[in-house]
């Protein structure tokens, strides 16, 4: 690969907006692809080269990232249309989508039947920390694939570990998700168990704030529980995904994780209620019931 190598960009949804504009911003040469195009197209004004399909967009690329909604999405753009047979041979594919550990080895398989090289890394962070740079970066593959991904990895935020097996920076992820979702699944319990008992839940947030049991995360989730703002930063529908992608791997590991379980059915729950595009804080409709 060239030292700047174009890259191909496939998914620009939440996240992906985000991250296509910090590598932009950067002066890297970026192709994007979306199923949805309204949501691929304003990027062009951002510098970026919007492309009629996946096979196009990866074309001459010598890095692919997906970052789509889930493993069925992923295997689409990259199989099914025809993408990875469109790669060069040198070129490398980055899974930055949350798409479990089933998902990941199918990916891996899909990449090594086609002869190109795989790194799987997930990212820790919502959108706002997409836009600002400022994400985790959890990747695992070769080791010597490590110096063409980490500069591109620094444009987007740190590279936070290189393990050496995909799969294994997807664990960690389900593992870092396990604890946001549960955590947010908690605040939810207690503001709506405040109410009930006619407690102001400013109450409960002043009465545990500064002591070791606080947490930042709880103020700005029972923040916008209180103020009724639900703006997306993590839909209640990717984390419902992600809480079922969780209990099915400790499930495979002969672990039951009960809680992450209830958590799931609570946010099933308020997307049922209506509030699937919503931010995960909106778990708040279904943690009754």
């Amino acid at each position: 690969m060239s030292d700047q190598p174009d890259i191909a960009f496939l998914g620009t949804g939440l996240m992906g907006r985000g991250m296509v504009r910090r590598l932009l911003s950067a002066g890297l040469p970026v192709r994007v692809w979306n199923r949805t195009a309204a949501k691929a197209a304003p990027l062009a004004e951002d510098g970026a080269v919007v492309a009629a399909s996946p096979a196009d967009a990866v074309t001459g690329a010598g890095v692919v990232i997906t970052m789509l909604s889930d493993a069925d999405a992923v295997f689409a753009a990259m199989s099914d249309s025809g993408a990875l047979a469109a790669m060069t041979p040198d070129a490398i594919w980055v899974q930055m989508s949350t798409i479990g550990l089933d998902g990941t080895a199918r990916m891996a398989e899909a990449a090594a039947a086609a002869g190109v090289q795989f790194v799987d890394a997930p990212v820790l962070g919502t959108r706002q920390p997409a836009e600002d740079g400022k994400l985790k970066v959890l990747a695992a593959g070769p080791a010597e694939l490590r110096p063409w991904c980490e500069p591109l990895f620094a444009q987007l935020g740190t590279l936070f570990c290189w393990l050496e097996r995909p799969g294994q920076a997807t664990a960690l992820k389900l593992v870092c998700n396990s604890w946001i979702l549960s955590i947010t699944g908690a605040a939810a319990t207690s503001i709506r168990l405040s109410q009930s008992l006619g407690v102001d839940p400013e109450l409960f947030l002043n009465a545990i704030a500064g002591s070791l049991s606080d947490s930042q995360y709880l103020h700005v989730k029972s923040a916008a529980m209180l103020g009724g703002d639900y703006t997306a930063s993590f839909a209640v529908s990717g984390a419902a995904k992600d809480a079922g992608l969780i209990v099915d791997a400790g499930r495979q590991a002969g672990f039951e994780p009960a809680l992450v379980e209830e958590v799931r059915r609570q946010l099933q729950r308020s997307a049922e209620l209506g509030h699937g595009d919503e931010d995960m804080a909106a778990i708040y409709f279904g943690a009754d019931g």
